[in-house]
């Protein structure tokens, strides 16, 4: 799952003393068992601070989290043999394979009271032994209608949410955007670089069409791993061979990606395969138009000739039409970016994804296990 942490979150791998909580006190725990950052944690690190803010009793356990977040530790475990009080059973909500198997262990093995909830934000065809994880959980969640799709029991669609505060749209008190000097129209993609997140279709349709459009310039914000490095080097000779190395420009990380959305007039997120992918979210959310190819959740979020285009994936003719549509016509962009702002606001705010889940936590807190 792509989404701007991959970009620009800081992630922390210690855990300041303020931040462990009283287990006690604890109704649900969100473990985190992979330190390299990925969409899941930073998916972790936006929407716990919010369930915290809604009165939920959550908290996580694991590394690569920052510290300002609520956490116990593994030497509380042993107090889940004793629920919070009021409540029967604990939730533990597991979001990766090796998060759902400690929680089958301590719910079947050591006869702790847990209710086990895994979110699947996968779109393909399970491995048998997810399969089997998976049938053993008490609820599942699925994070789009196609991820649900390859699931083989019962599910609930809760979509992820973006925070509006956070991602919005450019205001008079904002300071100089980092990309002030990049012409009229700026036109991004932003992930790591590499064929799945089809940034090689993005960089080839702005050689084709950027020549014919002089106001607009085209942004890839992302890392390039070094198994991709081979990959991105060959974007980067092919932009120099078309002499627009002025004009498609390749800045790595960056520090913090939200002004770049903000400075944007068009969005494009081309992968060829995604989980769920929030990038799109949080252009919308920052009143920018998107062109996203189908893949993920994409189709799900956009409303078409609304908020923006959905092309199918890997389409390259596809993509690069939709993309001259928004370069005739920036006025399009521009209204389609106010839509986009207000369709998040209604169906994808993560104030709504944290609803979602705790009706989910409180069906199961009031089940006996």
């Amino acid at each position: 799952m792509e989404t701007s942490g991959e970009v620009a979150t800081e992630m922390g791998s210690g855990i300041a003393p303020g931040s462990v909580v009283d287990i006690s006190d604890i109704e649900v725990i969100a473990p985190n068992f992979k330190k390299r950052l990925s969409g899941v944690t930073s998916t972790i690190v936006q929407l716990i601070p919010v369930q915290r803010a809604k009165g939920q009793k959550i908290a996580v356990l694991g590394p690569g989290l920052p510290s300002h977040l609520p956490h116990i530790r593994y030497a509380d475990l042993p107090a889940l043999w004793s629920p919070p009080s009021g409540r029967r059973a604990r939730v533990w909500h597991a979001r990766r394979n090796i998060e759902m198997l400690p929680g089958l262990f301590m719910r079947d093995v050591l006869r702790m009271p847990l209710k086990l909830l895994f979110t699947s934000a996968a779109q393909r065809t399970h491995s048998a032994w997810t399969r089997f994880l998976i049938s053993k959980m008490d609820a599942v969640v699925a994070t789009s209608a196609r991820s649900g799709s390859y699931l083989k029991m019962p599910y609930k669609v809760v979509h992820h949410g973006v925070d509006l505060d956070l991602f919005r749209p450019s205001g008079p008190s904002d300071p100089s955007s980092p990309a002030d000097g990049f012409g009229k129209h700026l036109i991004g993609c932003f992930g790591r670089v590499r064929h799945q997140k089809g940034t090689d279709l993005f960089v080839r349709a702005l050689i084709e069409l950027l020549p014919s459009y002089p106001e607009w310039t085209g942004v890839v914000c992302g890392r390039v791993t070094p198994d991709n490095k081979v990959f991105g080097d060959a974007l980067k000779a092919d932009v120099a061979m078309s002499g627009l190395t002025d004009r498609i420009l390749f800045m790595g990380e960056v520090d913090d990606i939200k002004p770049w959305y903000r400075r944007l007039s068009l969005y494009v997120a081309p992968s060829r395969n995604e989980g769920f992918g929030l990038t799109p979210l949080e252009a919308m959310a920052s009143g920018t138009a998107v062109v996203a190819s189908d893949a993920g959740a994409y189709s799900e979020m956009i409303v078409e000739g609304e908020t923006g285009s959905v092309v199918p994936a890997g389409d390259y003719t596809a993509l690069r039409d939709a993309l001259r549509t928004y370069f005739e016509n920036p006025a399009l962009a521009r209204q389609q970016g106010w839509s986009g702002r207000e369709h998040v606001r209604v169906a994808f705010a993560i104030e709504k994804e944290a609803n979602n889940l705790a009706e989910i936590y409180e069906t199961l807190l009031e089940t006996r296990p």
